[in-house]
């Protein structure tokens, strides 16, 4: 989750730049979908030892910029709509839990609704 300080930084970046006009919700749900599309890229046709071997080279920048991307964005969601990050993922590991107990689904990747 984005430190306070640095949530405080990107939102003064954003109005040094007048940018707050151009990012209303909608906008900026679509941009982190087009962000998370970039990082998806990066994995895509590659097999866990191309990734590894990736992660080891110079290209490892150009993953970590675009999860920085989705960071920032979703921050700014999150800032806008008055979202606490760390409240809603807490509230919804509680729901995962209630929907995927340990003791049913250990080592198992079915959807909630698919185990018996």
């Amino acid at each position: 989750m984005i430190e306070p300080r640095l949530l405080e930084e990107l939102i003064a970046f954003r109005r040094e730049r007048d940018w707050e006009q151009f990012h209303n919700p909608k906008d900026i749900a679509i941009s982190l979908s087009i962000e998370a599309a970039e990082l998806l890229e990066w994995f895509q046709w590659r097999q866990p030892d191309e990734v590894r071997q990736m992660l080891d080279s110079d290209k490892r920048e150009h993953l970590e910029d675009e999860i920085a991307d989705v960071a920032v964005y979703l921050s700014y969601l999150c800032h806008d709509l008055g979202i606490d990050l760390n409240q809603v993922v807490k509230s919804k590991m509680a729901k995962n839990a209630a929907k995927y107990p340990k003791e049913r689904v250990r080592g198992r990747a079915d959807k909630y609704n698919e185990y018996s």
